[in-house]
């Protein structure tokens, strides 16, 4: 299969630190170009990464004639704007979450959803470690799945990370809390009926600095988590069923190249002794990711989440943010 051909909107961190590096390693992506609004930042990340062609604007990117991807990892605000002009363009995308600051923003994809492809860039779907899970899950082999839990948590008060930057898209909800909500969204198979949030925010940056949240998926089952920017670095995924409980030990920052270790246990024994580990091989989610966009770019597989799941991503996230406000559940 021939590679696709991308180009990539902006030099931010995430993508020169991790996804490009990745997907250059992939079967089918090829990265041609890369752009920023400063030109020698561009050519200085595109040396760096081995990158042939740098633009000094977006404009001159999507114009590029050979471009049929784009990968977007601007600031959380400008998702939707530089999408739909690189929809407009002809070109597919990869936008990384959250693909909009709330779900009317998100709903503005729908007008180029039927002529390009637009996935949100949730890499963990793409990782063996929750696809094993998730088959778990479905064979019955944990029971009847009825909770969730999750927690994910760095520390970050540097006032110029656009994390902190609450007028651009920062805090705990947008950056880290929707890993959390794809996750129950992933292995329930359905949409959560209504929410409850409790949120703490920074009296500097005014941005969320830690959110605990409940999510009703009806018929008992629930999701709950808590995701912070100013705690200590921790991440777990717990999935309990009837029978059985299995844990992911590095649900989101899976060690890019490395193997990982996806936990069950019958409960038998509650100080961890009927716990057995399985190893999952060695894998990039970042090279999976693309590889996977790639192939539906190419025809060759349908696309396996679009603008509709990404609009019911952040239908979720605008519930929580109402929940803070009235302090009471709130219908998704």
């Amino acid at each position: 299969m021939k590679k696709v051909v991308w180009g990539v909107l902006s030099t931010a961190k995430i993508g020169w630190e991790k996804v490009i590096p990745a997907m250059q390693k992939g079967a089918l992506c090829e990265i041609r170009a890369i752009a920023s609004r400063s030109l020698p930042k561009a050519r200085a990340t595109a040396d760096q990464l081995g990158i042939p062609v740098a633009y000094g604007s977006y404009e001159e990117l999507l114009a590029d004639p050979e471009i049929e991807a784009i990968y977007n990892p601007l600031p959380n605000d400008q998702h939707v704007a530089l999408t739909l002009a690189a929809a407009r363009a002809g070109k597919h995308v990869l936008c990384e979450k959250p693909v909009a600051l709330n779900a009317a923003q998100a709903e503005q994809l729908r007008a180029v959803a039927g002529k390009v492809h637009v996935m949100e860039a949730f890499m963990v779907r793409f990782h063996p470690q929750w696809i094993a899970a998730r088959e778990r899950v479905r064979s019955g082999e944990i029971g009847e799945l009825l909770a969730v839990q999750a927690y994910f948590s760095y520390f970050n008060r540097d006032p110029g990370n656009i994390r902190n930057q609450a007028d651009i898209g920062g805090g705990a909800l947008y950056d880290i809390g929707c890993y959390p909500i794809v996750t129950g969204r992933f292995l329930f198979g359905c949409e959560p009926q209504r929410v409850i949030a409790l949120v703490d925010r920074d009296p500097d940056y005014k941005t969320d600095r830690m959110v605990s949240a409940l999510l009703d998926f009806g018929a008992g089952r629930r999701l709950d988590f808590t995701v912070s920017t100013q705690c200590v670095p921790y991440q777990r995924v717990q999935i309990c069923g009837s029978k059985k409980r299995i844990e992911i030990q590095i649900p989101f920052n899976a060690p890019l190249g490395g193997s990982t270790q996806v936990f069950s246990d019958d409960g038998s024994r509650l100080d961890g002794g009927s716990t057995y580990a399985e190893t999952i091989e060695a894998c990039n989610q970042y090279t999976l990711q693309g590889d996977a966009f790639a192939r539906v770019v190419r025809g060759a597989a349908p696309l396996p989440y679009g603008v509709e799941d990404a609009i019911a991503n952040m239908r979720v996230i605008d519930a929580l943010f109402a929940s803070e406000r009235s302090g009471a559940w709130v219908t998704v």
